[in-house]
């Protein structure tokens, strides 16, 4: 069979199958196969996926929380920003807050000890995303989403946003502290 032939001399699918082509398409089958059961098993094995709880709640009723948090535990300020930092004690709530263009407040936290972390917005579709540990979440205004979290080194983690919510979303940056 070639290419020089016009069509109605012809009907591929009446022409063999070369052996080369027959190898492709088994190793096609092959690869498919396995990316679709590898799908289902990273999802339980994974370790990738949020481990949360989503709850409605409303901007306001969120801020107060927040608030009220920054109210009881603030132990200093930054001074670039002014941006209260809050050390609440171990295993208790911990309430952050996504609004046009920071996330606040700046959170000290312990190594070693377990927190729920309460994530929301006051405006817009936010992005949590901690660094370099890479750990993402979706922050919408109206839903409160809540996880349970041990950190297990000490530093200055950075908070990105890492969805675009406006002209001034490059410096939506916050700060987690872990202390020993």
């Amino acid at each position: 069979m070639t290419a020089l032939q016009p069509p109605a001399q012809r009907l591929w699918w009446k022409e063999r199958v070369d052996r080369v082509e027959i190898l492709w398409i088994a190793i096609a089958l092959v690869w498919c196969l396995i990316m679709f059961f590898m799908m289902p098993w990273w999802h339980v094995y994974g370790q990738q996926n949020y481990q949360g709880e989503a709850y409605r709640t409303l901007p306001e009723h969120y801020v107060a929380k927040v608030n009220a948090m920054v109210e009881q535990h603030t132990v200093g300020r930054l001074t670039e920003r002014q941006v209260p930092v809050v050390a609440p004690p171990a295993g208790s709530d911990v309430y952050l807050l996504a609004r046009l263009w920071e996330w606040y407040p700046v959170l000290q936290l312990k190594k070693g000890e377990t927190y729920r972390l309460h994530l929301s917005s006051a405006d817009w579709q936010h992005g949590f995303s901690l660094q370099p540990l890479n750990i993402n979440v979706q922050v919408l205004p109206g839903y409160e989403m809540v996880m349970t979290i041990t950190p297990t080194s000490s530093g200055e983690f950075g908070i990105v946003c890492n969805e675009y919510c406006g002209i001034l979303h490059h410096t939506m940056l916050g700060k987690m502290i872990v202390v020993d």
